[in-house]
C-alpha cells in the first residue's frame, strides 16, 4: 500500500491575484499553478486573521486565534494545544518543519536587537508542536531578535552582519505609504544564500533522505515575498519597473508621485520574490517526481495573509480588504484532478482538517482534548468533499478577524537604526472609526465588517459591500435602508461565531496522589 504524504508549502504576505491561475493575476508563477492546474485552485480562500503569528498557529491547530490566544503578534502558541503535526505524528507520519513557523512572539516590539529567542538553543522545545526534525527560520525581519537555523548559517558563512544592516536600513513596518522606507533594492547575498534558496535546498534534502517506508508530512514555509523587498539581482532584472498608477483608493484619498514611485520599486521587487519561490517549488515538485511519490503526496500552497501594497492607502497587513485577507490556495490531491477554481468561502485553517481528512483522521477527534474545557471546538472544515466534487462549498461565509493594536502602538523605534527615528506618529487616518481591530464576514456576494474598540456600548462601526458590483470594497452600503435584513443575518451569524468559539482551557499545576498528614 502506497503512503498518503503531504507536502505543505506556504508563503510569506502574498496576495492572491499575484498567482498566475488567478483571472486577472498580475504575474505568471507556472510551478504554483501547476498545483491548481493538476488539482483545485480556491479563489476566494480568507485568512483567519491576517497577521502572521495568529494566522500560522490558527493553521497549526485548526481553531480560531480567539481560542488559542494568538489574537495579536503577542505572546506563544500555548503547547497545550494540539496541532494536527502532533495528529500525525500519533499516527505513524514523520513529520519536518522548514521555513519560517513564527508560533512565538516571546518578546516585546522594540526589545534591542540581538535580544529574542535562541531558536538553536532551544531545538527541542520548538519540535514539541510536533515536529520530528526542523530547520526554523525566523524571517528576514526578525533576524534581528531571534538566533535561528538561517543565523547560524549566515554566521558560519561570515555573512550574519552584512545581512543584519541590509535589514535595519529598510527600516520598519509602516501604514501609510507616507511614511514608506523600503527601496526595493537587491540582496546584498549571493543568491545561493538567499533565505528562500536555503530552505528550497534543505527541503528537498529531507525528501531524498526520507525513509520511504514511513508516510511523511513536511511544511516548507517560504520567507518571501514578505518585505523586505530584497530579491537576489537576477530576479530582480526579470521584470521592469513599470509606472503603476491604477491604485485602488477611496473617496480623499491620494498618493503623490514620490510615493508611487516608491511602491512601484517594491511591487517590482515583491514580483521577483515570488518567481524565485516559483522556481523553488518547481524543483520540490521535481524531486517528488524524480523519487517517484509525487503520486502519494498531497500537495498544498497557500500563505498567511496578503498585502496592501498601496490600495486603500494601506501598506503592509492587517486590513479587512481582500488585498491583505485573501489568500492564494491550490491543492493537488492525488487522483482528483479537478482543475477548477472554486469561489466558494473557504478559511485558511480549513487546510488543516483536509490534511487530517487525506491522512485518514476526523479532524475534531485529533485536534481535541477531553479536559480541560472548550478544548473540543474545532472549526476548520475539510475540503476533500469539494475537491472530489461532491459538494460545491462547505460554509456559507469566512470569518476572520484581528486586533494589530499591539504591533502599531510599540515606540521605542531607536534600537532598529536610523530610519527608525523617521516614523511619525500621523494622525491622519482618513477613518477614525476604522479602528486596529475588527471582525469580518464574507460570503461570495457580501463582505461585512464590524470595527472594535468603541467607546459605548452599541456605538461600533459596521460596513458593508457588495462584491459582485463593487469588487474592489470602495462603496460602503451598510446604512442603506434596503439592506437592512442583510445586514441583520450578518450581525446575528458573527454574534453565533463569537458566543460559540470560547478561548481553550489550559492548565499547569501538577496532579499527583497524597496521603493525610503526610508530605
Amino acid at each position: 500500500m502506497s503512503n498518503k504524504n503531504i507536502l505543505f508549502i506556504m508563503t510569506d504576505q502574498h496576495r492572491n491575484d499575484f498567482v498566475g491561475y488567478m483571472p486577472g493575476s498580475k504575474m505568471e508563477t507556472p510551478n504554483i499553478d501547476r498545483i491548481a492546474g493538476e488539482g483545485t485552485g480556491f479563489a476566494a480562500c480568507q485568512s483567519v486573521n491576517p497577521i502572521c503569528t495568529p494566522a500560522r498557529t490558527a493553521l497549526a491547530t485548526g481553531r480560531y486565534p480567539r481560542q488559542i490566544g494568538t489574537l495579536t503578534m503577542a505572546g506563544d502558541l500555548s503547547p497545550q494545544i494540539p496541532t494536527h503535526m502532533q495528529a500525525l505524528q500519533r499516527h505513524g507520519y514523520t513529520t519536518y518543519g522548514l521555513g519560517k513557523f513564527h508560533f512565538q512572539q516571546t518578546w516585546k516590539w522594540g526589545t534591542p536587537i540581538r535580544t529574542g529567542l535562541n531558536m538553536i538553543k532551544h531545538e527541542d522545545l520548538q519540535k514539541q508542536y510536533g515536529y520530528d526534525q526542523i530547520w526554523e527560520v525566523s524571517g528576514k525581519s526578525l533576524l534581528l531578535n531571534n538566533y535561528c537555523s538561517y543565523a547560524k548559517y549566515l554566521s558560519d558563512l561570515g555573512l550574519y552582519k552584512t545581512m543584519e544592516n541590509y535589514v535595519i536600513s529598510t527600516g520598519v513596518n509602516s501604514e501609510y505609504p507616507s511614511h514608506n522606507f523600503d527601496k526595493g533594492e537587491p540582496s546584498p547575498l549571493e543568491e545561493e544564500h538567499y533565505i528562500d534558496k536555503v530552505i528550497g535546498r534543505k527541503a528537498r534534502e529531507f525528501i531524498n533522505n526520507h525513509d520511504s517506508q514511513k508516510p511523511f508530512y513536511m511544511m516548507v514555509s517560504f520567507c518571501s515575498p514578505h518585505r523586505p523587498y530584497d530579491p537576489p539581482q537576477r530576479y530582480l532584472d526579470m521584470f521592469p519597473l513599470d509606472d503603476k498608477d491604477d491604485y485602488i483608493l477611496q473617496e480623499g484619498e491620494s498618493m503623490t508621485r514620490k510615493e508611487r514611485d516608491c511602491l512601484n520599486r517594491q511591487i517590482r521587487a515583491y514580483k521577483a520574490k515570488i518567481a524565485l519561490v516559483d522556481d523553488e517549488v518547481g524543483l520540490l515538485l521535481n524531486t517528488l517526481e524524480k523519487k517517484g511519490i509525487k503520486e502519494d503526496t498531497l500537495i498544498v500552497f497557500t500563505s498567511d495573509h496578503g498585502d496592501m501594497q498601496g490600495d486603500h492607502y494601506r501598506l503592509q497587513k492587517a486590513f479587512p480588504w481582500k488585498q491583505c485577507t485573501t489568500v492564494p490556495l491550490a491543492i493537488r490531491m492525488p487522483g482528483f484532478q479537478s482543475q477548477k477554481l472554486v469561489k466558494a468561502p473557504v478559511e485558511l485553517t480549513d487546510i488543516t482538517a483536509t490534511i487530517l481528512d487525506y491522512a485518514g483522521l476526523d479532524h475534531v477527534e485529533a485536534l481535541s482534548r477531553d479536559w480541560p474545557a472548550y478544548q473540543d471546538i474545532i472549526p476548520c472544515r475539510s475540503l476533500l468533499p469539494v475537491i472530489r466534487g461532491e459538494v460545491d462549498r462547505i460554509r456559507d461565509y469566512s470569518f476572520t478577524e484581528t486586533d494589530y493594536t499591539e504591533e502599531k502602538d510599540y515606540k521605542s523605534l531607536k534600537e532598529l537604526g536610523s530610519a527608525g527615528s523617521e516614523v511619525k506618529q500621523k494622525g491622519e487616518r482618513p477613518r477614525p472609526e476604522r479602528t486596529q481591530q475588527w471582525q469580518m464576514l464574507q460570503s461570495e456576494d457580501y463582505k461585512y465588517i464590524k470595527y472594535l474598540q468603541y467607546k459605548e456600548p452599541g456605538k461600533f462601526h459596521e460596513e458593508l459591500y457588495n462584491l459582485r458590483d463593487d469588487p474592489d470594497e470602495l462603496d460602503d452600503i451598510a446604512k442603506d435602508p434596503a439592506n437592512r435584513d442583510i445586514m441583520e443575518y450578518f450581525r446575528r451569524e458573527l454574534m453565533y461565531i463569537v458566543d460559540s468559539t470560547p478561548p481553550a482551557q489550559t492548565v499547569w499545576s501538577p496532579v499527583e496522589s497524597w496521603t493525610p498528614g503526610k508530605h
